[in-house]
């Protein structure tokens, strides 16, 4: 086995652990598949991270049939992300520990331009995230179900 191989074959078995062990502390860092509540179909891939307690989410890529635009942007969003591309955005951010969920965020719908006020919980042993947008207090919004896709 060459040193090249090995290298390959350690970093795979260290990004494997890592994966796993973000599982198994309930952590929502790492890819999600969301489920459109509506149709019960996948609508995007989004990246969470975790920088200094905070978590973000970036939109790696969308799930669009062939006669949809496949690189959309966001004609409906204010400021800054206005006609900017989708695939990149950031669309949530803010979210901190907070027992066992995390709250104090915001999370930004393309399709209409809305920031929301948001919360998540990890459910199913890390697997699944319960993600809420909301206006004002948590009762008034609506949830998805993302699934982790790694």
């Amino acid at each position: 086995m060459s040193i090249c191989n090995i290298l390959k074959s350690t970093l795979l078995a260290f990004c494997a652990v890592t994966a796993m062990s973000a599982w198994a502390d309930g952590s929502p860092v790492g890819l999600w598949k969301n489920i459109d509540d509506e149709t019960g179909k996948p609508d995007a891939l989004i990246r969470i991270s975790e920088a200094d307690g905070e978590l973000t989410g970036k939109i790696e890529k969308l799930f669009r049939t062939p006669e949809q635009e496949q690189n959309p942007t966001c004609s409906k969003c204010d400021g800054a992300l206005k006609d900017q591309p989708i695939i990149g955005m950031t669309i949530l951010s803010g979210l901190k520990k907070n027992g066992e969920d995390y709250t104090g965020g915001q999370i930004l719908d393309p399709g209409n331009g809305k920031l929301y006020k948001s919360k998540l919980s990890v459910q199913d042993g890390g697997k699944q995230l319960t993600v809420r947008g909301y206006i004002g207090i948590p009762m008034l919004g609506r949830s998805q179900i993302w699934m982790r896709a790694e």
